[in-house]
Order: C-alpha cells, then structure tokens, then sequence
C-alpha cells in the first residue's frame, strides 16, 4: 500500500513539473506535439530510473562512506552526464530503432533538472532502494502524463482563435497554470 500511494503522490499530487517546477524547459519546449511531448517523457521516465538507481549506490557506497556528502550535486551532475552519454552509445549499438525513437530526447535530459532533482530527492527523504526506483519511475510518469496533457491542451490552443498578443508563449503560461491548479486537485488523496 504505501508504494501505491507513493506513485499516487508523485503523478498526481506532488507532479514534479506542476508542483514542484522542476523540468519547466522541457515541458514548455518539447509539448507542441503530443507525440514529440510522448518520446520525451518517456526518455525522461527512462533515464530518471536509471539515473536514480546509480545516484543511489553512488552516494550510498562511494560518498557516505568517504564522508564525501558535500559533493553530492557536483558528482550527481557527472554521473547522469555521464550515464546518459554511455545509454546513447548503448542504445546506438544494441537497439538502433530505440535509438532512432528517443532520437534528440536523450542528450536533452542530460541538462534536465528533473534528473538531478529527483536524485536529490530520494537521498534527503531516507529511501531505500525500492522505494527510490518506485519514486523515480513514479515522478517518470507523472512527468509524462503532464508533458502529453499539456501537448494536447497546446494542440487546441492553435487551433484556437487567439489574440496575436496571446500566442504562443503567453497562452501557454496561462494554460499551464490552469493545468496546475486542476492537478492541486488531487491534494486530498495521498
């Protein structure tokens, strides 16, 4: 029970781009297109599980036990840049058509402060490994589902009869905010 409620939370109540405003770039960049918004959260879901699981052991068998903490962010930061350039030339090898779907998505999560933020996260809420790997995939998904939301919200919009003031980014802060109070919504559930 308490890790449906932790992927309860983190899709919907804690959403990291909706509450907790971390991927912003890419949630704006990247949802113009529903399938675009599609490839990018779940490269996004893929690297955050990864990159959480590494970060993980990293600090838990590598910094702790050197008293290395105060590096934290820096070797985060090395270790997801690093892990996502060895997943490219990974997949580049072993699976080109997975390759060629995440395409321009996986060296942008690289600069995703998603990645590292949920990195963090883990680290200073005390979880175990179980419940990093769920709270990452978690916050994967619910950064999917708000980037291919948001996509088909912005699909609408420019279909829409909007004031030449309004388009593009400025509608899309509106429609974005909206977007995050529907999602405090679900703030009674976990």
């Amino acid at each position: 029970m308490e890790y449906i409620m932790m992927f309860i939370a983190a899709v919907f109540v804690n959403n990291v781009v909706l509450s907790q405003f971390l991927g912003i770039c890419p949630f704006f960049g990247v949802s113009k297109k529903i399938g675009t918004a599609t490839g990018m959260g779940a490269a996004v879901t893929f690297v955050l599980a990864i990159a959480t699981m590494v970060t993980f052991l990293v600090h838990m068998y590598v910094l702790t036990p050197l008293g290395l903490e105060f590096l934290q962010t820096i070797a985060f930061i090395l270790v997801i840049a690093a892990l996502v350039q060895m997943l490219e030339m990974v997949l580049k090898k072993v699976s080109p058509p997975l390759y060629q779907a995440l395409g321009v998505f996986l060296p942008l999560i690289t600069t995703n402060c998603c990645v590292l933020g949920v990195a963090i996260l883990v680290i200073q809420k005390e979880y175990n490994f179980l419940q990093s790997l769920v709270y990452a995939i978690s916050i994967g998904i619910g950064f999917l589902l708000a980037l291919v939301v948001f996509a088909g919200i912005r699909e609408q919009i420019e279909k829409a009869n909007t004031p030449k003031a309004m388009k593009n980014i400025p509608i899309a802060m509106i429609a974005a905010s909206i977007l995050a109070m529907s999602f405090m919504g679900f703030t009674g559930i976990a």
